[in-house]
């Protein structure tokens, strides 16, 4: 059984490290934790070992967390389940919606904000699984070097292609291991086959070739399209697609999700789709206007605006609040101006503080 391993992760091994493999109850994550324990079993690794899997929610497939129970049964270690304290996924979204309303009504943003993640932003993955999970890990084994599994492949992406088989956080203390990085689909498959476990359903009963979130920002049109397929999907899909409408941002950039399965959709949601579309034109249309000495950087203006550029942001402002219905302040160009000088006062005593 092919592992790649580093003279780091032998010597973590040798020395008895625990061990934690995330699983998702997808193929690559299954296939890390059986080649991960046999590969401990074969150096005698007497650390601890366990399974984590992060619980994104109502996003999540409803066989994920009994496949990973069953692959921890079958190796005989615990499954530890952590969560985002302040929700899911779905919740994660609809809250950023909700802080992206709030920040452009006070102009704290110069532009509407999306509120989906996307490949360049995955928050999804840095927030609710990789935080969640090395914060449970440090607290779990204090002061101890940690083995965290994760099952990555080169073959998936080419931005998984240039990664290393393993590398250590700033401190040292926590190493990311990549033990199934130079495997295929198909070598995937057959380890799992073989081990006498089935894979998630997803893949052969409902013909996904990912299986992460139901509707993943990363899936293409054929995954998205068979993952509405499936009955348990379609309150889910609704309330995505309920938040695309609300918003005017589509769930994959040009992507709708709501055209994937109109006939899922009432005809009430069907017009409110189609109105956030032209809601989504014009927006993209009117914030053309805004040049990008005029976009805020972390959060925070550069510059005082000239008077024609405060013309041209009053005029965005009041025409996308008019679009969306907001209640937004600085709406003149007095009011921008003081806005402006406002953030630039706080920022300099931030930073002088």
């Amino acid at each position: 059984m092919t592992v790649s391993v580093t003279d780091d992760i032998v010597s973590l091994v040798a020395s008895n490290a625990p061990v934690a493999i995330g699983v998702s109850g997808g193929k690559d994550s299954q296939a890390a934790a059986i080649a991960t324990f046999h590969y401990l079993n074969a150096l005698d690794h007497k650390g601890p070992r366990i399974l984590v899997h992060a619980d994104l929610g109502t996003v999540e497939w409803d066989d994920s967390l009994r496949v990973c129970q069953e692959l921890a049964d079958h190796l005989e270690c615990d499954l530890v389940v952590v969560r985002r304290k302040a929700g899911g996924l779905m919740e994660r979204w609809e809250s950023r919606w909700l802080s992206s309303k709030t920040r452009y009504e006070t102009l704290s943003t110069v532009t509407l904000v999306p509120c989906w993640s996307t490949p360049a932003m995955r928050f999804c993955t840095s927030e609710l699984k990789t935080h969640v999970i090395m914060a449970d890990l440090k607290s779990r084994f204090k002061g101890q070097k940690i083995l965290n599994v994760i099952g990555v492949r080169r073959e998936e992406s080419a931005a998984r292609a240039r990664m290393s088989v393993a590398d250590s956080d700033a401190g040292g203390q926590v190493w990311t291991w990549r033990p199934i990085i130079e495997l295929t689909t198909d070598d995937v498959f057959g380890m799992i086959d073989r081990s006498g476990l089935t894979p998630h359903p997803a893949y052969r009963v409902h013909g996904m070739t990912r299986v992460s979130c139901r509707f993943c920002i990363m899936s293409n049109i054929a995954d998205l399209t068979a993952a509405t397929a499936v009955p348990e999907s379609h309150e889910l899909y609704r309330r995505m697609v309920r938040l695309e409408s609300e918003s005017g941002f589509a769930f994959q950039g040009s992507r709708w999700l709501g055209d994937v399965a109109p006939h899922l959709l009432t005809s009430d949601e069907r017009e409110a789709l189609q109105l956030a579309k032209h809601r989504a034109t014009l927006r993209k249309e009117i914030e053309g206007q805004i040049t990008k000495p005029m976009l805020y950087v972390k959060g925070w203006p550069t510059r005082m605006l000239t008077n024609d550029e405060a013309e041209i942001l009053a005029s965005v402002r009041n025409q996308v609040t008019e679009i969306y219905g907001f209640t937004s302040h600085h709406l003149t160009v007095d009011s921008i101006h003081e806005r402006y000088a406002g953030l630039l006062d706080e920022k300099a005593r931030k930073e002088a503080a």
